[in-house]
């Protein structure tokens, strides 16, 4: 009897699992198609405003390679914030388990005892390995299962400070709660350092955002004026012998192509700068992802705004 109800328990299971499998395919190919379409409009309207083929293509090609990046760094900023909210509750609930330990009660219910839900996501992770502990897993091997599944440097290296603790016979309460206080005195210390180089990160800030894009903008400017100036200027025959220092000569260089180079350097530069901000303020340069698109906001935005007043200026002095 218990092994037919174990059985239709656990083909209930699989049957949500496959739907789930269902609903997640379902959902991926519907926003594959509307990034299709997306795609398809953006190249339409870039080919009705610049009349080339070439653009249109490229802006059509761009949305659909820029979809699976997105989402591949979408995916690592949710697991690396995941992670993080994981770390930062991580002591409390050493503590906690550390009380009940004190209070008498076994390692596997205090375990279970401590998946509060205000530890989330924690909770499903200590709820997942008391049940281990209470099947007959070595505390162990629940342990390190448990801190491969959380996928977290900082807490691999806890939980094998337990376990070695654990090994040489050392008092599990105590060891818990010297390890939680450990903890939240590191995770002051992280937090004191990014405030220390709070100042860095602004200056990083400034100079990609605002400092990079207004000197695109100005070379732009001075290319077209120059260009303007030197079309003005008489031509000068072969035969024809100056004796100076430097002679001026028709620029080679379209304006549209320093527009594009800059825009594509303005880019390189500001995921460069999102990495950096990341390291510096995090410690990891994937933290920095997040600052990636609004950079790339702020520094076109700049720039165009820039090349703007710029040009209504240098076309008042000529």
């Amino acid at each position: 009897m218990v092994s037919k109800e174990y059985k239709m328990k656990k083909q209930k299971i699989s049957e949500v699992k496959e739907l789930k499998i269902v609903k997640t395919e379902t959902k991926s190919s519907r926003i594959m198609m509307f990034v299709l379409i997306f795609a398809l409009v953006a190249g339409i309207i870039s080919y009705i405003i610049k009349r080339d083929y070439i653009i249109s293509l490229g802006f059509f090609f761009f949305i659909i390679i820029i979809f699976p990046v997105y989402r591949y760094f979408s995916k690592k900023l949710s697991d690396s914030g995941r992670i993080r909210r994981i770390e930062e509750v991580f002591p409390d609930f050493l503590q906690l388990m550390s009380s009940n330990l004190r209070a008498g009660i076994t390692i596997d219910k205090a375990m279970l005892l401590s998946a509060r839900p205000e530890f989330s996501p924690l909770d499903a992770e200590i709820q997942k390995t008391g049940k281990d502990i209470v099947t007959g897993k070595d505390i162990e091997v629940a342990l390190i299962d448990m801190s491969k599944r959380i996928n977290s440097e900082k807490i691999h290296k806890t939980i094998l400070l337990i376990i070695s603790g654990i090994k040489a016979g050392g008092n599990l309460a105590v060891l818990l709660e010297e390890t939680a206080v450990n903890m939240r005195e590191r995770n002051f210390v992280e937090k004191r350092a990014a405030s220390n180089v709070l100042m860095y990160a602004i200056f990083i800030f400034v100079a990609v955002a605002i400092g990079a894009p207004a000197l695109f903008s100005l070379s732009t400017i001075l290319v077209g004026v120059l260009t303007k100036l030197l079309s003005g200027l008489p031509t000068i025959s072969a035969s024809t012998t100056i004796n100076m220092p430097f002679t001026l000569s028709k620029i080679n260089i379209s304006v549209a192509f320093i527009e594009y180079f800059s825009i594509v350097f303005i880019i390189a530069i500001d995921i460069l700068a999102s990495l950096i901000l990341g390291l510096v303020m995090k410690g990891e340069e994937k933290e920095g992802l997040k600052y990636t698109i609004p950079l790339i906001i702020a520094s076109i935005a700049v720039f165009f705004v820039m090349k703007i007043l710029l040009g209504n200026f240098m076309a008042g002095m000529f």
